[in-house]
């Protein structure tokens, strides 16, 4: 294992990659539809850390779970992790995302983000077999009530991230976790070596990325998509209501506009409700999974109906996982020489 610049070493910084595996403080963050099983890979096997989300393993491309990991094995010897989504309002969704757990654990998976729920029960599986779980966190009383579960780690999602976004700057969010201490990793608008750095001098433990590995050769994301990640500037992300009823970062594409920003008021009284809360955001999920998936392959680019956070701001090219690493792992060297 790479040793980290002594400038960034803390033993938080020391905590996440000695728990991980890894040499490189980097987590390919789990995507849908984007993280197919090459670019988990090509992830870890570069040095930093793959993350499997199962809803596109399976659903998107099409692998049984089990047999999708064990394809991700073929490519390399190196730690992978698991997304585990644990809002249990759907029984059903739950109980499948329990198996997939099982599964990851009885196929030596060790290292688990968690999200969008409590996650005790996990916490209580992995560390069994020894095994560390991260969780997704936008605020400081979510922070709370995961280290209440134990939690080994925090994903710290900022307003900055793709996907979900958060409410705080980076720095700010931080600020609020920073005394929980426990190894926090900055999610959200790093996309280049110097916001990396950026990142482990301000505190944070590590960084996860997703937008710029879209932007590789190894994700399956078609040529349209990467190339309008390459194309947007941050002026061109907008939070979007319409995916799953809370905001979610979007590219401002024509279909994007179509398809409005903000939920209607039968939508926002639904949405005030238990139950029909519940119904509403279903019903997003079910129309946006099925869309995305379809934008994600459409290479003709028709339907550009395509996720990504404000780091797309610092991507100008779509290159090897391999070559986006090697980048991060120069900047380390460098500081070294300094």
């Amino acid at each position: 294992m790479t040793k980290l610049s002594p400038r960034y070493e803390t033993p938080l910084s020391h905590a996440f990659t000695n728990q991980a595996g890894i040499s490189l403080p980097i987590i390919c963050g789990p995507m849908y539809p984007c993280s197919n099983p090459e670019l988990v890979a090509a992830a870890s096997e570069a040095g930093a850390l793959g993350i499997v989300q199962p809803i596109s393993l399976t659903y998107v491309h099409g692998y049984d779970f089990r047999k999708g990991i064990r394809y991700i094995r073929t490519l390399t010897n190196s730690p992978i992790g698991m997304n585990a989504l644990i809002e249990q309002s759907n029984k059903r969704y739950h109980q499948r995302m329990a198996q997939w757990i099982d599964i990851a654990l009885e196929e030596g998976v060790r290292f688990f983000i968690t999200s969008l729920g409590k996650p005790n029960w996990v916490v209580e599986r992995v560390h069994a077999v020894g095994g560390v779980v991260y969780h997704d966190v936008t605020e400081s009383k979510w922070a709370k009530k995961a280290v209440e579960a134990k939690v080994d780690g925090l994903i710290a999602v900022n307003n900055r991230a793709g996907g979900h976004s958060g409410n705080h700057s980076a720095y700010s969010l931080y600020d609020k976790l920073r005394p929980f201490g426990l190894p926090t990793i900055c999610a959200g608008g790093i996309s280049t070596p110097s916001e990396y750095q950026a990142a482990l001098e301000y505190g944070y433990a590590g960084v996860q990325m997703g937008t710029r590995f879209i932007a590789s050769t190894e994700c399956s994301a078609s040529q349209p998509y990467k190339q309008a990640i390459v194309d947007a500037n941050e002026t061109d992300i907008v939070l979007s209501e319409r995916v799953t009823g809370t905001p979610v970062s979007l590219i401002n594409t024509p279909y994007t506009k179509r398809l409005g920003l903000k939920t209607n008021r039968f939508e926002k009284w639904l949405l005030a409700g238990g139950k029909t809360k519940y119904l509403l955001r279903t019903l997003y999920m079910l129309r946006s999974l099925w869309k995305l998936k379809r934008a994600v392959l459409d290479n003709t680019g028709t339907l550009d109906y395509w996720q990504a956070g404000k780091s797309v701001q610092g991507i100008k090219t779509i290159e090897p996982v391999k070559e986006i690493i090697k980048q991060f792992s120069k900047a380390e060297k460098k500081d070294k020489s300094e």
